[in-house]
């Protein structure tokens, strides 16, 4: 389709606006009939205006005049026109000339390479892979080996379960399926243990199948076996059973935060300016002959790459360096207000750890090392830490 939309501007199309009572009517006998129209936009329900190509408007209105409807021609759009229009500028020729040639050179290679579908994956591992294997900015398409790219990704990661790629246009488009990490299933007919998922201090343990090995009170490290899915008895020879239980433990989780004495804090004043520069493949060219007026300033960079269609990559890409004036304000924090500042940043980093975790405890360490205090912040959290581990006989 989009292909066919190009074409058309090449030989010509006609944007026009068709009146009647049977539109609908109309427009489905056009298509049938091979007529290609596009952006359709109805106004009313008697009136509509579409584009189509110069060559294919003579059969339209003849389609029109059949189905008692009014085709007139409201503008005349593409490259015939503008030759015609522009006929006695031959600059403008020669320079759209060469524009054409190298559109057509430019889409031969690769502009742009993106990665889909990933959420924990990192794209720019993704990318660094397809780079080693030949895919690059620069790339001639017709070089890329897809399938053993593909190969590679699937050996290199085990996180991902699918990946595919495919070539629109000027662009690489990377579509990944991520792995779910799922645990270690036990049948109930196997013979297991139960053991620590983690470091605590038993608080709860009791067993339902399988030699209870842990009392309160004990402390466990990772790995260490709760219930014991082997039995001895005294007058029996030793067996194994599938341990059922529960095992609680009180777990510690901690995270440090460092906050600085004296802080130089960094205030926007509301001033700010914008510097542009263009970035052909890898070479840069700056639209700015000076730094910032600023004496001080915090910089955000953007770039936006160039398209001529969804997929149509060019290597061009245009870099915009926003600078915000600052000003530098030292703030000179207590032992308390430090301490306040670096419990909320550890309690932040924490809660995403033990999410709905039941809390027993809190514990908050200060230490002054100098230029600052390094806050540290402990939960006692009572959580479940027996796993299954089957039993290898």
């Amino acid at each position: 389709m989009v292909f066919k939309i190009i074409l058309n501007y090449i030989i010509g199309y006609v944007n026009i606006q068709i009146e009647g009572y049977y539109i609908e009517r109309f427009i489905t006998t056009s298509i049938k009939d091979g007529i290609l129209l596009w952006n359709i936009k109805r106004k009313n329900t008697n009136l509509v205006f579409a584009k189509v190509s110069t060559y294919q408007l003579e059969k339209l209105k003849e389609n029109a005049r059949r189905n008692q409807c009014l085709v007139t021609v409201k503008s005349q759009k593409g490259v015939p026109y503008l030759l015609k229009k522009y006929s006695k500028r031959k600059s403008f020729l020669i320079t759209l000339l060469i524009l054409v040639i190298m559109s057509i050179a430019l889409s031969k290679f690769v502009w742009n390479i993106e990665v889909t579908g990933n959420t924990t994956v990192n794209s720019e591992d993704i990318i660094k892979i397809v780079n080693d294997e030949g895919i690059k900015k620069g790339t001639l398409k017709s070089k890329v080996k897809i399938e053993k790219i593909v190969n590679k990704i699937r050996l290199l990661r085990e996180d991902i379960s699918w990946v595919g790629i495919e070539i629109k246009g000027t662009n690489v488009i990377i579509s990944i399926v991520e792995a779910e990490k799922k645990p270690e299933i036990v049948d109930e007919n196997d013979f297991s243990n139960i053991v620590a998922s983690k470091d605590g201090v038993i608080t709860k343990a009791y067993a339902q199948n399988g030699s209870l090995m842990v009392k309160e009170g004990d402390e466990v490290k990772k790995g260490d076996i709760l219930i014991s899915g082997t039995i001895e008895e005294k007058y029996a020879d030793k067996y194994y059973v599938n341990a059922i239980g529960e095992v609680k433990a009180k777990v510690l989780y901690s995270k440090t935060a460092r906050v600085s004495k004296n802080e130089i804090k960094r205030d926007r004043t509301g001033k700010k300016n914008t510097k542009f520069a263009i970035k052909i493949n890898n070479f840069k060219i700056n639209l700015f002959k000076t730094l910032s007026k600023f004496k001080n300033y915090d910089t955000i960079y953007t770039n936006k790459k160039i398209k001529i269609l969804p997929n149509f990559y060019l290597p061009i890409e245009i870099c915009k360096y926003t600078n915000y004036e600052v000003n530098l304000n030292s703030v000179e924090h207590s032992e308390d207000e430090a301490k306040q500042i670096g419990e909320k940043q550890a309690k932040e980093e924490l809660s995403k750890l033990i999410e709905d975790k039941e809390i027993s405890n809190t514990y908050t360490e200060i230490e002054d090392l100098g230029d600052y205090y390094n806050i540290k912040v402990t939960y006692e959290v009572i959580e479940e830490i027996g796993t299954k581990e089957k039993i290898n006989n």
